[in-house]
């Protein structure tokens, strides 16, 4: 098959397609049968001979999956692969915001740090914290089971509610209400874009956290922006609505631990991502079921 990828995908099984150019999907591309993205746009009307979407990554709101159906192209995502490294995200933001590890950090460095003890630059714990999760999928259920380990109350809110001992169950409104960290797992669908709106923020109490490690445009990122100024709520940001663009608000803000949409990026989950990628491609062209479908 001929493929083509926006950009070279880490680890060694990218090298195993036999006929991979990496470029850009702007332009016409007669013969290509595959491309490989990382939640992109695919401009079907300039890949006539496209058969196959693959995707890199879990997320695919930015691919028209019913436009490629309608098509009769196909598409595959990364799911499985980059669980445990989302998790350890999304645990290491939590006790960023909640000890204040960046502050301390820029303490430091600074030179503004006197003595041998901080007085004043207080924390909260986490230990015995109520942890609400907002989607207890693949990822969500593997923030709750880190969180046995530092003591906290798991709460999980869903559109199923399941018998599980990783958390209560709670409806998303009174999760809000009661969690000291609200952790945000679920997929950017119509119905979760805007989720976690103003309403819904005004919820939280006085000093509680909310992580994102899923998608910026579930949370109504200007009424966040301003529970954050008013230092009424602290936050640790891994995806934003407006990517690569950060509101400006929030740069200087010592409430907030932002990163650059790092969920997945270590060495051995990237691999991993494009093992599963070509994987797909590779079972395509041998006329085999693929690996991990997306459904219309």
């Amino acid at each position: 098959m001929k493929v083509l990828a926006t950009r070279r995908y880490p680890g060694p099984a990218f090298e195993e397609l036999r006929d991979a150019e990496v470029g850009s999907l702007s332009a016409p591309r007669d013969g290509v049968e595959a491309v490989i993205v990382a939640n992109e746009p695919v401009p079907l009307d300039v890949l006539p001979s496209l058969l196959l979407v693959a995707n890199f990554g879990v997320g695919y709101d930015r691919i028209d999956v019913a436009a490629c159906a309608a098509r009769g192209v196909a598409v595959t995502n990364t799911p499985g692969v980059l669980d445990a490294a989302t998790a350890d995200l999304t645990l290491a933001l939590i006790l960023a915001v909640r000890r204040r590890l960046v502050e301390g950090d820029r303490l430091v460095r600074s030179g503004a740090w006197r003595g041998s003890w901080s007085e004043g630059f207080l924390g909260r714990d986490v230990t015995g914290a109520k942890l609400g999760i907002v989607g207890l999928g693949r990822i969500g259920s593997a923030v709750a089971r880190r969180a046995r380990g530092f003591e906290l109350r798991v709460l999980y809110t869903q559109r199923t509610r399941i018998e599980t001992d990783l958390g209560e169950f709670r409806e998303l409104d009174d999760l809000l209400r009661e969690s000291d960290v609200v952790t945000i797992h679920a997929p950017r669908t119509a119905e979760t874009d805007g989720l976690i709106d103003d309403r819904r923020l005004a919820l939280m109490c006085d000093g509680a956290c909310l992580v994102n490690t899923a998608r910026g445009e579930i949370v109504d990122e200007a009424a966040l922006v301003r529970e954050l100024v008013s230092g009424r709520l602290h936050a640790g940001l891994d995806v934003f609505a407006h990517e690569p663009d950060v509101p400006a608000e929030l740069l200087e803000l010592p409430n907030v631990v932002l990163t650059p949409h790092i969920g997945s990026a270590t060495v051995e989950t990237r691999a991993a991502m494009t093992r599963l990628v070509v994987d797909n491609i590779l079972a395509f062209e041998r006329g085999e079921p693929l690996l991990t479908p997306v459904a219309p």
